[in-house]
């Protein structure tokens, strides 16, 4: 009830590597070079060709298109917001 009444601050999205890296669980979200979020599972999609991955972000920044990093060995690494899911089968 206090969700509904408050409303959500932070939304589960998925993000394409604009850069080499594969971010992993636990990695953080940067925006502006502070963290904000957290990855929670990353991988590298042999089929798509990308690495892609899943994390939580402020609602600000959930849309699809916008810009993130996440910091990968204390660098950050970009990072796209992307729809899910990542990939629909062809009926």
């Amino acid at each position: 009830m206090r969700q509904q009444s408050a409303g959500v601050t932070r939304r589960l999205v998925g993000f394409e590597m604009k850069e080499r890296g594969i971010a992993r669980h636990g990695y953080p979200i940067l925006s502006g070079g502070k963290a904000v979020g957290e990855v929670t599972s990353g991988t590298h999609a042999p089929t798509l060709g990308k690495a892609l991955g899943l994390g939580y972000v402020p609602v600000a920044l959930a849309a699809p298109g916008t810009m993130i990093d996440i910091e990968i060995r204390g660098q950050g690494v970009a990072a796209q917001v992307v729809p899910t899911p990542f990939y629909r089968r062809e009926r």
